[in-house]
């Protein structure tokens, strides 16, 4: 049988003393009840009924026991309602709860088998829990070592070495190399490092060398114009033949080609030579023309042989008779020299031949100045590619022996290289004077042919190659 507490309402068995929910002692009679639903508390009175029942429980006495909290008061009951009755038991109180005594758990083998088939394990630490071994640091993290850094550090020195070892001679060389083809040292600079905003002028002149007939008269002459900061390029090819006044203001004329050798004294003073021509160049083409640069054409073939030949496109074919020897007293003979359209990998001596034939057999056009202009324009260009490819770099130490003894200028041996990197020879202008825009032909008082401006009017040449110019 059971029975409901008159404090919880919880059902209590009717042989119970203790209420196994909330603890306290249960009357062994029946309860009153309220209407509402809850319990009368010990030593109050059922309001609204006749007799008046006393709920089992003294006031001396309270029915919680000691480990158990206060007891919270019921959702629809009062504070005031809570019995505040200190507990003093009259008599011992069997209590529910039965006290065990404590027994320790048993000691865990961590390497143990815990059931049949487990793999042991060793004991586990959390974080830096693990006991610090005896003569031992209790740090966990290994200690850093230095044989790595060490080893960095010699590889580092090592091939500092080793570039040292490279590059020490090869930049004596180089600057060797710079102070003997210019009038400059090495890397100084008259163009800022091509970093001015002006238009650069460089007059080019090759000639072909001594053992040649007319050693160094000027045979080619280009003015290279270059905007640095663009890389727009013009080159304005000047006819060797024009008639001029040499020296300036003389009296005397002379062709173009003959500027130099009149004022280099053959060769034997290059700088006069130089600023000589370049100063003519100006006045014919109204240029500011500052810089110039020769090359003996002697010397140029040994400098294509050294990068290994150049790769040439020949847009027309033509034969032309050609000087067996440069010399005429070795040999005074001629022989004949074939090209044909297209591409054709040459050799120093054949690029040569191509750039200065003059003696056409098949083909007047290529007879020309004009047309020798241009075919030389096309070996300055694929010289110029192949020593901005790196599979030519192994050989550019003998190619600068070679170079050494070919070219010679004004501008420093940085100023040189900087121009050439900026040059875009790809997309550049090419203006060539010839009789179909401003010249004319002629012939001098002993004979010579000559090339004039057309109507004698000098301004109508510094006109014509203004317009053309790449800005």
């Amino acid at each position: 049988m059971m029975r409901s507490c008159e404090f919880c309402k919880s059902e209590v068995p009717d042989n119970a003393r203790f209420c196994g929910i909330c603890g306290r002692e249960v009357s062994s009679s029946p309860q009153t009840i309220r209407r509402n639903g809850n319990s009368p508390l010990p030593g109050q009175n059922i309001a609204g009924s006749e007799n008046t029942v006393r709920v089992s429980g003294s006031p001396g006495r309270s029915a919680r026991k000691p480990y158990q909290f206060s007891p919270q008061p019921y959702p629809d009951q009062k504070q005031a309602d809570v019995p505040r009755i200190a507990y003093s038991p009259g008599a011992a109180v069997a209590s529910p709860i039965q006290h065990v005594a404590y027994t320790p758990p048993a000691t865990v083998n961590p390497g143990g088998q815990r059931y049949p088939g487990a793999h042991p394990q060793g004991p586990m630490y959390v974080g830096d829990s693990k006991p610090p071994q005896k003569g031992k640091a209790s740090l966990s993290r290994p200690k850093r070592r230095g044989k790595g850094c060490l080893i960095s550090a010699a590889a580092v020195l090592l091939l500092l070495f080793i570039v040292g070892a490279i590059a020490i001679p090869t930049t004596q060389k180089v600057l060797a190399f710079g102070s003997a083809i210019s009038t400059q040292s090495s890397l100084s600079t008259q163009t800022s490092y091509m970093g001015t905003s002006d238009r650069v002028n460089i007059l080019i002149m090759g000639y072909g060398g001594s053992g040649h007939d007319g050693a160094y008269l000027t045979d080619s002459m280009m003015v290279m114009s270059l905007m640095p900061q663009s890389h727009h390029t013009t080159l304005i090819s000047v006819p060797r033949d024009l008639w001029v006044q040499n020296p300036a203001n003389s009296g005397n004329y002379t062709k173009i080609n003959a500027v130099y050798p009149v004022a280099s004294n053959n060769n034997a003073n290059p700088v006069a030579g130089g600023e000589a021509a370049a100063q003519k160049v100006s006045l014919v083409t109204g240029m500011d023309v500052k810089y110039w640069m020769t090359i003996n054409f002697a010397g140029f073939r040994d400098f294509i042989n050294a990068i290994g030949g150049v790769d040439v496109y020949v847009p027309d074919s033509f034969k032309a008779k050609y000087p067996a020897n440069d010399d005429p007293s070795i040999n005074a003979s001629w022989k004949v020299v074939q090209f044909t359209k297209g591409l054709h990998h040459m050799d120093g001596e054949t690029a040569i031949e191509y750039a200065r034939a003059r003696e056409v057999i098949d083909n007047p056009a290529e007879g020309t100045d004009f047309a020798r202009s241009a075919r030389q324009q096309l070996i300055m260009k694929a010289a110029l590619t192949k020593l901005k490819d790196w599979q030519t770099w192994p050989s550019l130490f003998s190619a600068l022996d070679a170079l050494k003894h070919t070219i010679y200028s004004n501008l420093s041996l940085a100023d040189l290289a900087l121009f050439a990197m900026k040059m875009d020879l790809n997309n550049a202008h090419r203006v060539g004077l010839s009789f179909s825009n401003v010249l004319m032909d002629g012939k001098s008082s002993d004979g010579q042919d000559i090339l004039l401006p057309q109507n004698d009017n000098w301004n109508v040449i510094k006109s014509y190659i203004n317009q053309q110019l790449y800005n």
